[in-house]
């Protein structure tokens, strides 16, 4: 039981850890002398140097993934949150519904930008 406890654990702070990353990580679309991510646009030189950055279009797709990604981190961390606090609060024997609808609200939020196109 101790496993699996640790193994949810582990699970929950890798989900953190990659929801956390593909929002940060600065950039998702890299050729000829541009890069793109999810919160600015820039350009380069040959050598790698960065020119100008603007921010990302204000287009609704984008500012809707945006928005998902967020929600997706807020309802992962409250996710862990709730796993902890029903951890030590639940009868033995209890399930973890709460737990488990905030996982899968963060789940479907992030897994809904992967539909976006340009």
């Amino acid at each position: 039981m101790l496993l699996l406890l640790l193994s949810i654990i582990v699970l929950h702070v890798a989900v953190l850890v990659l929801l956390f990353v593909s929002t940060i990580v600065s950039q998702w679309i890299v050729g000829n002398g541009h890069a793109t991510d999810l919160w600015q646009n820039c350009s380069t030189s040959s050598s790698g140097n960065v020119h100008h950055c603007f921010s990302s279009s204000p287009n609704e797709w984008l500012q809707s993934v945006q928005a998902t990604m967020i929600l997706s981190i807020i309802f992962s961390i409250l996710s862990l949150f709730l796993f902890f606090c029903q951890l030590f609060t639940l009868t033995k024997g209890g399930r973890f519904y709460i737990t488990g609808i905030f996982q899968i609200l963060a789940e479907s939020n992030s897994s809904q930008m992967c539909g976006y196109r340009d």
